[in-house]
């Protein structure tokens, strides 16, 4: 296995450098993997503890474990109207219209994308279709850690009002004065959302997959958030009368594959903006250009110094690497292996590569795509599969929040039609009660 340098500034630090096919196949393997969150054992019984505390205790619990893990005591959970009020004043003019236009494109983006009802005539007599209804109630979960994020917000409340759930529940951790964040509060009413909750963590997910005396019980739980919210969400999700889940949705990653022509300024830009969400975060560079991965490797540097958040993005940076590959579409194999939440192609002709990508979260194409677009404001939803899961997931949408029932209309030709394809079919499975079924209406004994 072969290692040729390390980022700029020393072999130990940043990014580490690899050349993909002087690699052995263990250190392959390797380079693909996410960074271990918690002891998978340890984390499990963690979570495990503080959903049957909710569920056992309700309020009860949820008032002590925010008093452990906010530090802070809550005489209600609810937000207030005084709250909303308060938030609307707080947050500047040019937050309100940035989120206002970047709602107007999400909805855009999610009516265009929204599953439709049909019906279509299978055989003479057979009618068949598909009708969609609004899940009845839905729960959102927006994180607000070290950084709040009301576009998640955005980015559920959205495609949940397009889908006409009957209830919308939306929790979000308070901060140390006992309010939720402000600029989440207006988010959340920019999308007609006012059951919002002032709660965190595992137990926010617990509250809502089994319900309290303050909190819903909701049928389907989303959000993005930690190792510990993620492994909430899968835990109550296979629970006796829990709810479903979206996806697994935990720390960000990007992948950036980019050959001689990207601008290293932009790509070392794409990198941090990911880094910077957490140290348990993860960026990959994949390129067929040894000077353009140096060149990124000197930005990477140059740029991290001037980040608020240098210190989270540069243990992120630890988890990460940049991997120099023979062609293009070895990094696209690469990337189809790796799965990653974002996929940017920073490459001369993007779309000539897209058809071979076959998993990802979402894509970003060209150099003027940054993920951060995705994040906030292109339209695309940022509710992504990650940790390889979108191998078989897909970014949240308004399907996520409805459910498609089929139906089916016969009359008695078509009965006569297609009855006899069911009976030989169920006689096969030695199902007579199917057959009888058929064979009664069809006037057969």
């Amino acid at each position: 296995c072969f290692q040729y340098a390390g980022f700029a500034g020393g072999a130990n630090a940043g990014m580490k450098i690899f050349i993909w096919n002087q690699c052995c196949a263990s250190l392959k393997q390797e380079l693909l993997q996410r960074p271990v969150q918690v002891t998978q054992k340890d984390l499990a019984e963690r979570v495990e503890l503080i959903v049957e505390q909710v569920r056992a205790d309700g309020d009860i619990a949820l008032k002590a474990l925010t008093r452990r893990f906010d530090g802070v005591e809550l005489a209600s959970f609810r937000v207030s109207e005084q709250e909303f009020d308060r938030a609307h004043a707080i947050v500047e003019d040019e937050l309100k219209t940035a989120m206002r236009d970047a709602l107007q494109r999400l909805r855009q983006w999610h009516e265009a994308g929204k599953p439709s009802e049909f019906e279509i005539d299978t055989a003479d007599g057979v009618r068949c279709g598909r009708i969609l209804r609004g899940i009845d109630t839905v729960g959102l979960y927006v994180p607000a850690g070290t950084a709040p994020l009301p576009s998640t917000a955005l980015m559920l409340g959205v495609p949940a009002a397009i889908a006409q759930c009957d209830s919308i529940v939306l929790c979000t951790p308070a901060r140390s004065n006992g309010e939720a964040d402000p600029a989440v509060l207006v988010a959340a009413q920019l999308c007609g959302i006012t059951n919002v909750y002032k709660i965190g963590g595992a137990q926010a997910i617990a509250a809502m997959a089994f319900g309290t005396d303050s909190i819903p019980r909701c049928d389907k739980i989303f959000g993005p958030g930690n190792s510990y919210v993620t492994q909430a969400k899968q835990l109550v999700s296979m629970m006796p009368g829990g709810p479903a889940i979206d996806m697994p949705a935990g720390p960000s990653e990007v992948l950036v594959i980019a050959d001689a022509g990207a601008n290293p300024v932009f790509v070392a830009s794409d990198l941090l903006s990911q880094a910077e969400h957490g140290p348990d975060s993860q960026v990959i560079l994949l390129s067929d250009s040894a000077d353009l991965i140096a060149r990124v490797a000197v930005e990477v540097q140059a740029q991290l110094g001037r980040l608020s958040r240098e210190a989270i993005a540069e243990k992120a940076l630890l988890n990460s690497r940049a991997i120099e590959v023979d062609n293009i579409e070895s990094a696209i194999d690469i990337s189809n292996s790796y799965a990653p939440e974002h996929l940017i192609l920073a490459l001369r002709n993007p779309r000539e590569f897209l058809q071979q990508v076959k998993s990802a979260g979402s894509i970003f194409l060209g150099d003027f795509a940054p993920e951060s677009l995705g994040d906030y404001c292109s339209g695309t939803n940022h509710v992504l599969p990650t940790n390889g899961a979108a191998r078989a997931y897909s970014g949240v949408s308004v399907a996520s929040f409805q459910k498609s029932i089929s139906i089916q209309t016969v009359s008695q030709k078509g009965l006569n039609t297609i009855g006899p394809c069911a009976v030989t079919m169920a006689n096969a499975e030695g199902l007579q009660a199917h057959a009888n079924a058929v064979l009664l209406r069809m006037g057969k004994p």
